[in-house]
């Protein structure tokens, strides 16, 4: 198996992981804060909007199986990437649309796939994607992971 890693946020973190586990070749995925500049938030503290995360999930996948150019555009998929810290109706800098890349080849695939996305004219507005290196993951609490597994929801 080749592992790699992923880390992708695009809004409330329990539907994207729920979409992401689904995706043949994905092995594993985490739910957490990243982006930040406090070490070991909390949930409340990421809400409170004073630490700079994220919420992201950490997709660790099989390039035998899936590739990053696959979850990318899969990540486009799964929500709207030009709204500037919202998804529907979650509000806040902690759901905004970010890619943080874990090497250059992420970094240069992720903005090769947003460019194409803005050119073909698929969405009507620019994407405002933030295309970031990785920085400290920090896992949320138990309760976050898996939560849509843990309360009987279907992603499809």
């Amino acid at each position: 198996m080749a592992r790699q890693t992923a880390t992708f946020a695009a809004g409330c973190f329990w539907g994207v992981e729920a979409k992401f586990r689904i995706l043949d070749g994905v092995v594993e995925t985490t739910v957490g804060y990243t982006g930040g500049h406090v070490a070991d938030p909390t949930y409340k503290m990421v809400c409170g909007h004073k630490t700079g995360h994220a919420e992201a999930v950490l997709v660790e996948f099989d390039s035998n199986i899936i590739t990053y150019n696959a979850l990318v555009k899969a990540f486009f998929e799964l929500h709207n990437p030009t709204t500037r810290n919202r998804q529907g109706f979650d509000i806040g800098d902690q759901y905004r649309s970010a890619i943080f890349y874990h090497n250059p080849e992420q970094q240069q695939t992720a903005e090769k796939i947003k460019n194409d996305l803005n050119k073909s004219g698929k969405f009507s507005r620019q994407i405002i994607t933030e295309i970031v290196p990785a920085s400290t993951f920090y896992q949320a609490e138990d309760y976050h992971q898996r939560y849509y597994e843990k309360h009987q929801y279907h992603c499809r």
